[in-house]
C-alpha cells in the first residue's frame, strides 16, 4: 500500500514531513518487536498492521502525524489486545525518507562547508533517532553551488562533491546501526 495525499496523514520524522510512503515498514516494525519478544507464534501481525492502516486512513483526523505519536498509539493498541511483550519491544521504524542537501547548504551559507557537514550529520542523527533506516540524500549539485558559489570552478565543485560523498560514507561506517542505508543521489 502507498500513502496517497488524501488517504494517509503525512508523517513527521525529525524535521521532515513525509508523504507518498509505502506502509510495509509498519509490518516490519511489528515483526521485529514480535521476534525480540520471542513471539514466533504471531500469525496476526498482518491483521494488526491492517488495523493500524485502517485507523490512519479512516479515523485519524490529523493531516500530519508525528512518528513518535504513531508508535505510542501502536504500543497502546498492542497492550489493549494483550500483547504487552510486543509493545515493550516495539521500536520506531520510519519509512524510507529522501532529504535534500539544499537545506543544510542554505543554513551553512557560502564558504561554510564545515557548518554544512555539521548540520548534515546532525540531521542524519535526528532521522536515525526517529527510526529512519533508509535515507536518500539528493540535490548535491545545487548544494555544492550554494556552498561554493555559481562562479566556482568545475574542479572546485567536483572536489566538494567528493568530500560530501566521503562524509556520507564515513558517517555510515562510524554512526550507523547495522540496517542503516544512506544513499547519495547525484543530479544529472
Amino acid at each position: 500500500m502507498i500513502c496517497l495525499s488524501g488517504n494517509l496523514p503525512a508523517l513527521k520524522i525529525g524535521h521532515h514531513h513525509v508523504v507518498g510512503y509505502k506502509t510495509d515498514w509498519i509490518e516490519e516494525a511489528l515483526s521485529r518487536a514480535a521476534a525480540a519478544s520471542n513471539r514466533t507464534d504471531c500469525p496476526f501481525i498482518a491483521d494488526i498492521r491492517d488495523g493500524i492502516l485502517h485507523y490512519l486512513e479512516k479515523r485519524c483526523s490529523l493531516r500530519v502525524f508525528a512518528i513518535e505519536d504513531l508508535y505510542s498509539r501502536m504500543r497502546a493498541m498492542l497492550r489493549k489486545i494483550g500483547c504487552d511483550d510486543i509493545a515493550q519491544h516495539l521500536s520506531p521504524l520510519a519509512p524510507p525518507i529522501t532529504v535534500s542537501l539544499i537545506g543544510p547548504a542554505r543554513k551553512a551559507g557560502r564558504g561554510s562547508e564545515s557548518d554544512f557537514f555539521h548540520s548534515l550529520g546532525k540531521e542524519i542523527r535526528l532521522l536515525q533517532e526517529a527510526g529512519a533506516e533508509s535515507i536518500c540524500l539528493c540535490n548535491i549539485d545545487e548544494s555544492v553551488t550554494l556552498l561554493r558559489g555559481p562562479d566556482a570552478s568545475v574542479g572546485s565543485r567536483a572536489q566538494l562533491r567528493i568530500q560530501i560523498t566521503l562524509f556520507v560514507e564515513s558517517y555510515q561506517r562510524r554512526h550507523s546501526a547495522p540496517k542503516l542505508e544512506l544513499d547519495l543521489l547525484f543530479d544529472s
